[in-house]
């Protein structure tokens, strides 16, 4: 989808829906309207306009701009309208309950908005954590009519305008990952998930959740920082120092039976949280989670060697056959014996290993992660592939950072940090 058409043309701050420095409505026959309206129909937005105003309207019950003066100076007018929006938007959500439950509902949606950013401020962009904070106000406001309001009110400055609007759409784009999820129960997915791993694919010597702590040791290349060698060892094994280029890295691993044998594997297992999709809508330019979020279910495994790879994978099957299910591996990709890895995922690297496929089995489709040792110390790891380097590039080059935090609201450009926070991420990688 092109994301200059959807509902993220109107957070663009170089696009016509811009916020600027006073938030006067459109005015009929004025230059600056009949400019704004060659720069909508350039952009190919005028039927973008006209529904979003048309929604604008309904929620706020007017018939025009012109009225909205009169609805910010009457707080008791602002309360039925509010009460009549929230409503309207439990409808439009297909949220079930009593009006408090719809109210506290669209209200988490808020929680997940201010999430986002701060998800980002506190890891990807921590450097400039002071530069893009969220205006007092606006964090602190759940309410998406008075959010709304903020936007044509003249006593919040531009930044507070921006930052409501922008809270806005990360509502409206929580809202519809909470619909979706509830329509293909998520939730209850992701525990049959958990179930099926304990009663069918774990070893049954262990306790459900007991795990063997070991550690990796390895060695890398001094350049890019590849692993050229890893060893599994006890606390006991470990050196008193490391060498340069060296790591030790703890992992916890479970096991799973294979033919009279405990075959060890570090498993991370997750379920994507709402700001984790929100973000995935952003970077993909794509309003709807059910095209762009394919991956709600997951798990990462890691096993000792590319063997045991393709053990786990027939382990997986033939544990779905005990649970009466056939179990079939979509969009499968294997780079860990060589090969390019292919993804259009901005910032993905080429050079990352890894085999990934997705499993349907028992009404569910779950991503699944295989590495070796090497290739999981690499994902950490190596320069141009370590995700921590990757999470920084996605931002970037998917035009995320731009369109969160313009340069003409924030006093930076955080577009031209993409280097400088590459550069503090290896060193964080490498020395710590």
């Amino acid at each position: 989808m092109n994301k200059n058409k959807n509902i993220f043309a109107l957070l663009d701050q170089e696009g016509p829906f811009r916020v600027e420095a006073e938030p006067d409505g459109p005015r009929l026959f004025s230059p600056r309207s009949r400019q704004w309206l060659r720069d909508l129909q350039a952009a190919g937005l005028v039927a973008k306009y006209r529904v979003t105003r048309n929604q604008l309207f309904e929620l706020l019950g007017i018939r025009g701009f012109d009225e909205i003066s009169a609805l910010l100076a009457d707080p008791e007018r602002r309360a039925v309208v509010e009460q009549r929006a929230y409503t309207l938007l439990g409808n439009m959500f297909g949220l079930a309950g009593n009006q408090r439950e719809i109210i506290a509902r669209i209200n988490s949606y808020s929680r997940i908005a201010d999430g986002v950013i701060n998800y980002l401020r506190a890891k990807v962009l921590a450097n400039y954590a002071s530069y893009i904070e969220m205006t007092n106000e606006i964090d602190s406001t759940r309410s998406p009519i008075d959010l709304l309001l903020i936007i044509f009110d003249p006593r919040y400055h531009r930044k507070a305008r921006f930052e409501a609007k922008r809270k806005l759409i990360l509502m409206n784009l929580a809202g519809t990952i909470d619909q979706r999820e509830r329509e293909t129960a998520v939730e209850q997915k992701f525990l049959r998930f958990l179930g099926f791993l304990n009663d069918q694919v774990w070893s049954r010597k262990a306790k459900i959740g007991e795990l063997e702590i070991v550690y990796l040791l390895s060695r890398h290349h001094p350049e890019s920082f590849a692993c050229l060698e890893v060893e599994v060892k006890g606390r006991e094994q470990l050196p008193a120092t490391t060498g340069p280029n060296q790591k030790i890295t703890m992992i916890k691993r479970r096991f799973f039976p294979w033919r009279g044998r405990e075959i060890p594997v570090y498993v991370s297992i997750r379920k994507k949280p709402p700001e984790a999709k929100v973000l995935k809508l952003l970077r993909k330019g794509e309003e709807n989670p059910a095209v762009a979020v394919d991956d709600e279910l997951g798990l990462m495994a890691v096993v000792d060697s590319t063997l045991e790879v393709k053990i786990f994978q027939q382990h997986l099957t033939e544990s779905a056959g005990r649970a009466g299910s056939l179990l079939t591996l979509e969009d499968l990709s294997d780079t860990l014996g060589g090969g390019d890895h292919q993804s259009a995922s901005p910032g993905s690297s080429p050079q990352t290993e890894m085999c990934k496929f997705f499993a349907r089995m028992g009404g569910m489709r779950v991503e699944f992660i295989v590495h070796t040792n090497r290739s999981f110390l690499n994902y950490i790891y190596q320069r141009g592939v370590s995700h921590d380097e990757y999470e920084v590039k996605r931002i970037f080059d998917s035009g995320v950072a731009r369109l969160l935090f313009p340069s003409d609201i924030y006093e930076i450009d955080i577009s031209e940090k993409r280097e400088a926070l590459l550069r503090w991420f290896r060193c964080r990688i490498e020395e710590i």
